[in-house]
């Protein structure tokens, strides 16, 4: 015969209910105050080191352009005209050839050497597309770095005129937009008693218009234009590349 087992009885301590068993509590330490203090330097610390990445990623930019605008030597001077206060370029619409939009603060990321004339391109903006171009040539190894640009600006769109063929030359590998007088004159102005079209202007990497060249260029006074530029892209040699 089996016998099953019989629980030994508990044996009842006088006067305690279950509700008077002690409680098993996980005791967890308090946060340490300096702890909290560690954290607060680092984080602070982290942004001190941001701070002069930063630094450091801006100095050649501004030592480049501290160069060139205060520290000349005696007797340099510039034959184009500086432009101050500098014009970012404006978040302006303007359109391929084919009629294709685009933003003008796409073309930031290199140097531009700016043009402007109507579609119908008289002679002398025939003459300054071809002195453009020729700049851009003489540049030699750092042409990759400048990008020509022909502004096409006629008042309104139905002043727009076809380009002559007799243009294609002069402007291969030309960025070509068209975009309304009134909105380009917002941005780029010319001398005194002179129009838009009379001179080249140049534009920096980052889209400021920092240079206007005299109206009524020809070959050796485009020679002087040529020193401006290359002392300019000198001074950028440190931050700025070919292309965007």
């Amino acid at each position: 015969m089996s016998r099953s087992a019989t629980p030994e009885p508990t044996t009842a301590v006088p006067g305690r209910g279950p509700l008077d068993e002690p409680l098993g509590l996980t005791v967890y330490s308090l946060p340490n105050p300096s702890d909290a203090m560690d954290e607060g330097k680092r984080t602070a610390a982290g942004r001190w080191k941001m701070i002069l990445v930063l630094l450091i990623c801006a100095a050649p930019v501004v030592a480049s352009y501290f160069t060139y605008y205060v520290v000349r030597p005696e007797g340099r001077r510039n034959f184009g005209e500086l432009i101050n206060p500098q014009r970012s370029l404006p978040n302006l619409t303007a359109t391929t050839l084919e009629g294709k939009p685009v933003n003008l603060t796409s073309l930031k990321g290199q140097w531009l050497l700016v043009s402007v004339g109507s579609g119908a391109c008289s002679e002398p903006c025939a003459h300054n597309l071809y002195l453009q171009r020729q700049l851009h040539t003489s540049l030699g190894k750092d042409k990759d770095r400048v990008e020509r640009v022909w502004l096409i600006a006629d008042p309104t769109p139905a002043d727009e005129k076809p380009v002559d063929a007799s243009l294609r030359t002069a402007i291969t590998d030309a960025v070509i937009l068209r975009v309304g007088t009134a909105q380009l004159s917002g941005w780029l102005a010319p001398a005194n008693g002179q129009s838009l079209a009379d001179h080249l202007y140049l534009v920096d990497p980052m889209g400021n218009w920092m240079m206007r060249f005299p109206a009524g260029l020809d070959l050796a006074t485009a020679a002087k234009s040529k020193k401006d530029i290359e002392r300019l892209l000198r001074a950028s040699a440190s931050w700025d590349n070919a292309g965007r």
